[in-house]
C-alpha cells in the first residue's frame, strides 16, 4: 500500500478476525464532529440508541424511531474514513419477525451506508440473527443488560448473577451460533464475561463486563463527561468537559450582558482596509 492510499475501514469478517488479538476498540458517535475526533482511534463506532437519552432527553431508548437512528447514521457517517459503521437497530423495528427485521435493517443499510447492524436479544432472536446473516447483513448481537427490555428486566440491573449466569451463556452460544460477527456483553459479572469470552469464538466487547473481553465500548458523552443526568458504575471518565462547557456559556453569558462581547476584533469596520 502507498503512502497516500487510503486505508479501507474494516468490515465485519475483519472484526470476527480480531478474536484473541489486540483488543477492539469502540465508542458511540451521534453527530460528524465527534466521529471525526473518533475515527483514527477506533475499529468500529457505533451509533447507538443511546442517542434518545443523550440528545434528544428521552427517558429511556424506547421512543427512539428508525428516522431518529437514518438521520444519525448519516451523520456519522459523514464523520468516518478508517472506521466500521454499525447502527443500532431501535426497540419494535426486528422482535416481531425474522422478515420484520430485514426490512428494517436492509433500510437502515441502503440508507445510511453503515458495515453492520446490532440489536439486542440471545436465545430468542437467534432465528432473526441467522435469517438477517443468511441475506447479506451483517449483525453485532448484544447481550446481558439490554436497554430496551429494562420494563421486563426490572431496570438497569447487573443481568447474570448467581442462577442467571447459564442463561446469559446460553444467550452468547446462541447468537454465535446463529453467525452474529460479534456480541456486547453489557453490565455482566466479570466471572461470567471472562468464561463467555473463552467458550464462544466471536469476539466480545464489554461494557460494564470485563478487562478480558476481545473489546471495550462506551458511551462518548459519558466517558468526556458531556452526559451527566447519571453515571454508569463501569465509566470512567477521561475528561469533564460538561462544566468546562458550562463555564465557558456563563462567561459569554456575562460578557454579552456587560457589553464587553462583542469586542473590536470581532465586529467588522465601515471600510474594507486598504491593500496599501
Amino acid at each position: 500500500m502507498s503512502a497516500t492510499a487510503k486505508k479501507q475501514a474494516p468490515n465485519a469478517e475483519d472484526i470476527r478476525a480480531r478474536k484473541g488479538g489486540t483488543p477492539l476498540v469502540s465508542l458511540t458517535a451521534y453527530t460528524t464532529p465527534m466521529a471525526r475526533l473518533m475515527d483514527a482511534h477506533c475499529d468500529f463506532v457505533l451509533v447507538g440508541d443511546s442517542v434518545g437519552m443523550v440528545l434528544h432527553g428521552l427517558t429511556s431508548t424506547l421512543s427512539v424511531t428508525m428516522e431518529m437512528m437514518i438521520l444519525h447514521g448519516l451523520a456519522v457517517a459523514r464523520g468516518l474514513d478508517k472506521a466500521m459503521l454499525v447502527i443500532d437497530m431501535p426497540f419494535a423495528s426486528y422482535e416481531e419477525s425474522p422478515q420484520q427485521a430485514f426490512r428494517n435493517a436492509a433500510r437502515l443499510m441502503a440508507e445510511t451506508g453503515c458495515a453492520a447492524v446490532k440489536l439486542e436479544g440471545g436465545v430468542e432472536l437467534a432465528e432473526t440473527i441467522r435469517f438477517l446473516v443468511k441475506r447479506g447483513i451483517p449483525v453485532m448481537a448484544h447481550i446481558g443488560l439490554t436497554p430496551q427490555s429494562i420494563n421486563t428486566l426490572g431496570g438497569y440491573k447487573v443481568q447474570g448473577r448467581e442462577e442467571q449466569a447459564e442463561a446469559v451463556l446460553a444467550d452468547a452460544r446462541a447468537v454465535a451460533e446463529a453467525g452474529a460477527f460479534s456480541v456486547v456483553l453489557e453490565k455482566v459479572p466479570q466471572v461470567l464475561a471472562d468464561r463467555i469470552t473463552a467458550e464462544v469464538a466471536i469476539p466480545t466487547i464489554g461494557i460494564g463486563a470485563s478487562v478480558g473481553c476481545d473489546g471495550q465500548i462506551l458511551v462518548v458523552d459519558d466517558m468526556l463527561g458531556f452526559f451527566t443526568a447519571f453515571k454508569p458504575k463501569f465509566v470512567k471518565r477521561y475528561a469533564d468537559l460538561g462544566p468546562l462547557a458550562e463555564t465557558a456559556i456563563a462567561e459569554y453569558a456575562a460578557e454579552v450582558r456587560a457589553r464587553s462581547f462583542p469586542a473590536a476584533e470581532h465586529v467588522f469596520a465601515d471600510q474594507a482596509p486598504s491593500k496599501g
